[in-house]
Formats: C-alpha cells, structure tokens, sequence
C-alpha cells in the first residue's frame, strides 16, 4: 500500500446519492475520489453494527476524516497504516497542542470511540493484523443493583474526562426565554408595540414541548400532524396524553412513549386549526413541493394512521420512517395535486422546520434575552436535560412523600432512587440506567428541591439520626 503525501485534500461528503437508509451514511473522498474502498465499507457497514443515527454517522464521519488528514500531513501514513506511535502523537496533538486548536476530553474520548470501531471492523475484515490501541482489563462498577463486573478499556481513553455534561435551566429562566425571547415580550410580561415574532407562539410551543417532555430536537421536529390530531380528540381536556414515538424516529430505533401535558393539548390544537392552517394554505401557491428534496407523495391520512397509503400505489408503514423520510412526506388531495407536507411544524409558508432551523430559532431567542438584560443561553437540548433534571428532583420529592420507614434504610433508599429513576429513563429512551444516573449529581445544584427532601428523609427516618 502506497504512503499518501502529506497535505493530501481529503473531505467528508455528508450524504450520497442513494436512496434509502444509505443516503445519510458519510463518503471520504480524497482529491474529490474515494479515498479508500475499504473504508467506505466500513461507513456502510456502520447501521449494521448499532450506528443508525444520522448525527451519529455524521460525527464518526468527521472523527475519521480528522485522522486521516493527520495521518496523511504529520505522518505520511495511509488509514490502515496506523500504530499506536500514531495514537501517541494524534493525542499530543489534539489534547496537548495549540490551546486555540485543543479539543476537549470529551471530545477527544468521542474521536476515540469512532477509531476504535473503526480499526475493530478492520481487524475482523483481515486489513490490519492488530489495531493502533492498546487495552487493559478493569472493574466496571454496576448501577441498579447490579454486581460489578470485569472489561476491556482502551488505554487512550482519558478516564478524567466527565461522562456528560449536564447543562440546564431553572424554569423561571425559562419562562423569561420563552416570553422575551421567543415571543418577544418585554422583561415584565407587557407586549412590546411591532415587535412580536411572526412565529412566535408556534416557537413558544415548541419549546415547551421540548421542556416538559424531555423529547430530542429530532424526535420533536419530526413529529407528524396526523400523529397529535389523534391525541387532541382523545381522552378528557383534562387527562394527559400518551404519544408513541415510532421506533424509527427515536436514538436506537427503541420507540418509547412520552407524557403530552394536558396543558398544552389546547395549544397544539389551536396551533393546526390556525397558524398551520394558515401556512398550509401558502404551500400550494408558493410551488412548496418543489422545494422538498426528493418527495414521497402519500394519500392523506386518517388521524393517528399506522401505514401511509403512496400516490403510486402501495403502503409504507409508520414505524419505519426515518426523520429525513418524515420531512419528505407530502400529502395530496384525491386527484394527486400535492396539498401540504405531513410534518406537524411548518414555516409560514409550509415548508417543514429543520432542526437546524430550531437552533438558529433558539440561538436568535437567546441574543434577544441578553439585548433587554437578562442573559439566558438557551439550546434545544438543553430543555432536554432541564427537563431531566427537574422531573427527576420533583420525582424523588414525590417517592419521599410516599415511603415508608419500616423496611430498613437501605431498602428505603432503593425504593427512593430505583423507580424516580427508572421512570425518568424510560421517558427519556435511555438503553441504559447507567446514563439516566448522570443526572443525579446535579439536583443537588436544585437548593428547594435539596432542602425538602433533607427535612421529609429527616421526618421519615428519625430513628437513624437519634442519639
């Protein structure tokens, strides 16, 4: 195998060409080429081995592609050329050098991770003998009750590094994101004369579906109007509803249900009588079907449907839609004249909104709270983690209220964290407890939510603390 000359002019094409589930898997070119078949077999071989994400590709694509360059421009090496030498000086490079181009731990942990699956796959397709890393055995402690057990850990982990980090918000502060940022009121909660937000209450409403349900950015953008009209005619105004999230559209195709609040049942109605009303009736005159990259037309669909009927014949079922192939969906009328796109939020002129869009929605919101003094930063992830946050604090509050002291501290305690937790997990769709347990060491940061529980243990379990 040739050595590749250093400044070589390699990229990462984001998307192919081809249809389907491939279409978000990442290409490595070199000199607008392949840079290598081998490795483009890995990247598609990627939803096969638990990577189904498309931010998940995305980001192993560029974790590669980074490597590569550094092979090829400091050490004169080709992809399976590697050896742990290389690891060495990868890492002084990217955690030891120039402080303006330093990657965090957790990054540098993530580019690992993308490595060594990288190499793992090559070792098991014969094209290395041995991979650039080395490993040692190590006790990983269990969570949940379970006992610990021995693992392998790749060395060039950085065990300092901090699983996650937790960013969130008190709610008051979200409050004020919300009115003064997204709906554009003044600090008071007084309306401001011409400067409201054409599309402010929609935002408003989005960002309160993000902070009460705990939902990911992807999973809320992609929601489709046909799957909340069926909740909104459900049950009592006054009951919550239970939304199914389709086992394509959620991290690791698990699926999982979420709690609507009841309160924002009547919004979401008046949401899709009104404002995506109006918006629909925009999409037609403003050649909206054109602007949709690669449609996939569909009969319109009764509400809370399970399969689609497409305009060329057959059915696509529900659950296996990918969020790319639910913002592609466009519904016609009876004689194939494309009506409006399935997507639940839509521009003003009915163009579904992309994630990205959301960010930037977020991201304007956030300078518009610092422009009238009150500094708040606000991403859609992070209502991901407040919700988290608070959820399981109010969670703990409530189990406190409820347990009793007879079966034993120890037992006690478990009934305490065990279920809080579990709940919050499944509400969130974590594969494991362990990632759910994160969240823990920062209700701490929560001073009513400490001060409360500290008197109700204190209540609870007098016996303990008598002298």
């Amino acid at each position: 195998m040739d050595i590749v000359a250093p400044t070589a002019n390699i990229t990462v094409q984001e998307q192919r060409t081809s249809e389907g589930l491939d279409t978000c898997v990442p290409m490595i070119l070199r000199d607008g080429a392949l840079y290598d078949p081998d490795l483009d077999r890995f990247f598609l071989d990627l939803p096969l081995n638990g990577m189904r994400s498309r931010h998940s590709l995305r980001a192993c694509g560029y974790d590669v592609v980074v490597w590569l360059r550094f092979l090829a421009d400091a050490r004169g090496k080709h992809v399976w050329q590697a050896e742990r030498a290389d690891v060495d000086a990868f890492h002084r490079a990217r955690r030891r050098g120039d402080a303006r181009f330093r990657i965090s731990a957790a990054s540098w942990n993530r580019s690992v991770a993308s490595l060594a699956k990288l190499y793992a796959w090559g070792e098991r397709e014969h094209l290395i003998t041995i991979a650039p890393f080395t490993h040692r055995t190590v006790w990983r402690r269990g969570h949940g009750g379970r006992r610990a057990q021995l693992a392998s850990r790749n060395e060039a982990y950085e065990r300092a590094a901090k699983r996650s980090d937790v960013r969130f918000i008190e709610l008051a502060a979200f409050r004020t994101f919300r009115d003064v940022g997204l709906r554009r009121l003044a600090v008071d909660g007084s309306e401001r004369p011409s400067a409201r937000d054409r599309n402010g209450t929609r935002n408003a409403l989005f960002a309160e579906l993000l902070v009460t349900t705990g939902l990911r950015l992807e999973e809320a953008s992609f929601l489709l109007a046909f799957e909340l009209s069926a909740l909104m005619s459900a049950g009592t105004p006054s009951r919550q509803r239970r939304l199914e999230l389709a086992a394509a559209l959620t991290k690791g195709d698990r699926g999982r249900t979420v709690v609507l609040p009841s309160r924002l049942v009547p919004q979401i109605s008046a949401y899709l009588q009104v404002e995506r009303a109006g918006a629909v009736a925009k999409f037609a005159a403003r050649q909206g079907p054109r602007q949709i990259d690669r449609p996939i037309f569909i009969r319109a669909p009764a509400p809370g449907a399970h399969s689609l009927v497409l305009l060329g014949g057959g059915t696509v079922p529900v659950d296996v839609l990918t969020p790319e192939e639910r913002g592609r969906l466009v519904i016609c009328d009876e004689d194939g004249t494309p009506r409006e796109v399935a997507a639940l939020w839509v521009s003003e002129v009915g163009q579904p909104v992309q994630p990205n869009s959301w960010e930037a929605i977020f991201a304007r919101a956030s300078r518009r709270c610092s422009e009238a003094g009150v500094p708040v930063q606000v991403t859609p992830h992070q209502l991901r983690h407040t919700f988290a946050v608070h959820m399981l604090a109010m969670l703990i509050q409530h189990r406190l209220r409820e347990a009793a002291t007879p079966a034993g501290p120890m037992q006690a305690y478990r009934e305490l964290l065990g279920d809080p937790l579990q709940q919050v997990q499944q509400l969130l769709g974590h594969a494991s407890l362990a990632t759910t347990y994160i969240y823990l060491e920062h209700i701490a940061s929560r001073a009513d939510t400490v001060d409360a529980a500290v008197e109700e243990l204190l209540a609870l379990l007098p016996s303990a603390y008598a002298l």
